[in-house]
C-alpha cells in the first residue's frame, strides 16, 4: 500500500496520481471501498483532488512509449478494513486524523481513507459550539472506538474518555491560583470557563466577556463531591488563543492523554465521593 497526492480528476471521474516521473490512474470504480458494494458518488472522487490517497498498484501499461500505472484505492481500503477495522472492538484506542469539520462533529480517517464519525458531544467534557474550537483539519489524535462496525462497515469514535477524569484534571490546579481559561458559555446565572478540555469552572456573570475569548481567572474553591470549581474572572483579556496554562500536552497530538493502554473498558469521570456518577462503559 502506497500513498501520494491526487493531482487531477478527469471528465470520466478517474483520479490521476503523480508517481515521480510516472502517472498513476485510479478509475472511478476503484476509488472507494464499500461493504455494501455501492459505486462511489462523483463528489467522493472529486474531493480527493489535492489530498493524499492510499492505493495499491494493480498493473502497468505503456502507451506510445509512456509508462503509466493502474491503481486501486478500493483494494487498499478493502485490505485495511478486513485486516484491521473489522476486528476493532468497543474501547480499543486507535490513531485517527481529522479530515472534515461539521457543526455536529468531525470525520476522522482511521486508515487508508476509511472514515469514522466523532460526534461533538464525544469530543470533550467541556462543551464547545463547533469542533473547530478543539481540532483542525489534518490533526492527528487518539480516539476510542465507541461502536463497532454496522451493516455498512461504519464505526463511531469518542475522545473525551482519553482526556482524564474530573479528579485528574482538577489535580493540576490549586485554590488561590490565577490561571488562564477559555470562556465557553455565557449564561444569565454565570460564565463557564474551560481550564482544560475535560474541566470547566463557573464564574459570576459579567458583561465584558464573550465566547472563545481567554480570561485570567482566580480559583476560589474546588469542590470534588459536587464536581464544581468556583472562579472569579480577574481580567477578560479578549484573546481568541487557547488558554490551558496548567495544561501542557506532551505529545505531537496536542492533547495530554491520560489513558496509555490500547484499550479502555470503563471510564468513570466523577470522583468516588461525588453526588452523581458520570461514566462510560465500553461493550
Amino acid at each position: 500500500i502506497l500513498e501520494a497526492p491526487a493531482t487531477l480528476c478527469d471528465s470520466n471521474r478517474n483520479l490521476c496520481v503523480q508517481l515521480g516521473k510516472y502517472k498513476g490512474i485510479i478509475e472511478k470504480e476503484e476509488a472507494l471501498y464499500s461493504v455494501c458494494s455501492n459505486q462511489p458518488k462523483d463528489i467522493a472522487v472529486i474531493t480527493r483532488v489535492g489530498k493524499s490517497v492510499c492505493f495499491k498498484i494493480i498493473s502497468a501499461q505503456s502507451v506510445n512509449g509512456q509508462i503509466s500505472f493502474i491503481l486501486s484505492r478500493k483494494a487498499a481500503q478493502k485490505e485495511c478494513f478486513e485486516n484491521y477495522v473489522s476486528s476493532l472492538c468497543s474501547g480499543d484506542i486507535i490513531d485517527a486524523k481529522i479530515t472534515h469539520l461539521e457543526p455536529f462533529g468531525c470525520f476522522c480517517d482511521i486508515g487508508c481513507g476509511i472514515i469514522s464519525l466523532l460526534s461533538i458531544d464525544c469530543i470533550s467534557v467541556s462543551r464547545i459550539s463547533h469542533p473547530k474550537e478543539r481540532f483542525y483539519i489534518g490533526q492527528k489524535i487518539k480516539a476510542a472506538v465507541k461502536s463497532t462496525c454496522d451493516e455498512l462497515g461504519r464505526l463511531t469514535l469518542t475522545h473525551k474518555e482519553l482526556l482524564g477524569t474530573w479528579q485528574q484534571n482538577a489535580a493540576m490546579f490549586e485554590v488561590g491560583q490565577t490561571v488562564a481559561g477559555t470562556i465557553r458559555s455565557v449564561e444569565p446565572y454565570g460564565i463557564f470557563v474551560e481550564l482544560t478540555p475535560n474541566l470547566a469552572g463557573l464564574a459570576e456573570w459579567r458583561s465584558d466577556v464573550y465566547n472563545s475569548s481567554v480570561a485570567a481567572v482566580y480559583i476560589k474553591s474546588i469542590i470534588p463531591e459536587k464536581m464544581k470549581i468556583k472562579l472569579v474572572i480577574v481580567d477578560p483579556q479578549g484573546s481568541a488563543l487557547p488558554a490551558y496554562s496548567a495544561y501542557s500536552p506532551s505529545n505531537d497530538s496536542e492533547f495530554d492523554y491520560f489513558v496509555k493502554d490500547k484499550h479502555i473498558s470503563k471510564w468513570t469521570y466523577s470522583p468516588a465521593n461525588a453526588y452523581k456518577t458520570i461514566e462510560t462503559v465500553f461493550e
